[in-house]
């Protein structure tokens, strides 16, 4: 029986002992094409991908148009083009429209996959309301937005909240904020928002998914922000229920988010490898586990006869061991056994039983 907490998305089950909940993140990988949405919808489908993630905001509902300096995307982590430009400019060229959000939504479903956002505001709450949107996403960037993980939480849905470089008092009254305003389910993923190219340049700290679970009674899982796909394998086996990755056609695209987002092929494989290792990992298990075992059982240890006897003679360590195979009394036995004895003649390399003690 699974002891573990979960969240359950459009009848989906989520969480420890059940499979990895895997997400494609559509991002501004689209480039603001509609047919290339599409495509990599369906391409995630391909692949094998449970779950399609839009961005809900427009560059009015995340920033304004402003060239103050607080505005100004550039910096020594962004890419060079990006200096000077504004954060409004940015956002105008990475938006998903919202007259495509239904659209996409019914392709998402006809492909058995399931559709949800990240929303930036109050508006894009109530916009994904009445599109009926199974659970919500909280990019790590509003981690500490509590008005809007208020509204969010007051819709009563699952909240995948990602936690980025949130600190522990940060997380801790994200949390609270939630159940406080009425969310029941609630998921924290761990994710490194440094977006990088090489991930080995830098330390995962991937033994927070198991503790943040621990930690707030919670599903959790990994937000991967890196290029490859070896860092979201790892975090399925370090105890993560849901990992997300953003997806584009092909890396020639000229994206934002290119540099660490999967192609069709590479998103497969990590599906594909995911999968086997939750094979190996499997339940939470005492006891054999399969027919092989079963069969093993008997080179335990057991009480064996290990000199003649006659009826009547006392059982001592000198006619009675604890060796293998495990066809006779459990070891656990032996010492209330020792003094009593033998009901009847008992030949060497008889396994012991109770019939056979007086």
């Amino acid at each position: 029986m699974n002891t573990h907490p979960f969240i359950e998305v459009a009848g989906r089950k989520i969480g420890l002992g059940y499979p990895s909940f895997i997400i494609a993140e559509l991002s501004c990988n689209h480039l603001q094409q509609l047919d290339k949405a599409k495509e990599i919808i369906r391409a995630a489908a391909a692949a094998g991908a449970d779950a399609i993630k839009l961005q809900t905001y427009t560059a009015d509902t995340i920033t304004i148009d402003s060239r103050k300096p607080d505005f100004l995307a550039g910096g020594a982590d962004n890419p060079s083009d990006w200096n000077q430009q504004t954060l409004y400019g940015l956002y105008q060229q990475a938006y998903t429209p919202w007259e495509w959000h239904a659209e996409l939504k019914q392709l998402i479903e006809d492909l058995g996959m399931i559709f949800f956002s990240t929303p930036s505001d109050d508006t894009a709450v109530d916009f994904l309301e009445e599109l009926g949107t199974p659970c919500y996403k909280i990019a790590s960037y509003a981690a500490t937005h509590i008005p809007l993980l208020e509204r969010v939480a007051k819709t009563h849905k699952p909240v995948i909240l990602s936690t980025g470089f949130a600190t522990l008092e940060e997380i801790e009254l994200a949390v609270q904020t939630l159940r406080e305003n009425g969310a029941q389910q609630i998921a924290l993923l761990h994710c490194i928002t440094t977006y990088a190219k090489d991930p080995d340049s830098g330390i995962m700290n991937l033994r927070t998914i198991s503790d943040l679970g621990e930690r707030f009674g919670v599903v959790s899982g990994f937000s991967d922000n890196n290029a490859g796909i070896e860092i979201p394998i790892m975090a399925v086996c370090a105890g993560a229920s849901i990992v997300e990755k953003h997806l584009m056609l092909q890396h020639a695209d000229e994206s934002f988010d290119a540099q660490f987002s999967l192609d069709p092929s590479e998103l497969k494989e990590m599906v594909s490898r995911i999968r086997h290792f939750e094979r190996l990992l499997g339940q939470v298990h005492y006891g054999p586990a399969n027919a092989s075992e079963e069969h093993n059982l008997r080179y335990r240890h057991s009480i064996y006869v290990v000199k003649d006897m006659k009826a009547g003679d006392v059982f001592t360590p000198g006619n009675i061991r604890v060796i293998r195979p495990a066809f006779g009394l459990a070891p656990k036995h032996y010492k209330n056994i020792l003094g009593k004895s033998a009901k009847k003649d008992i030949e060497r390399g008889t396994r012991l039983s109770w019939e056979l003690i007086s």
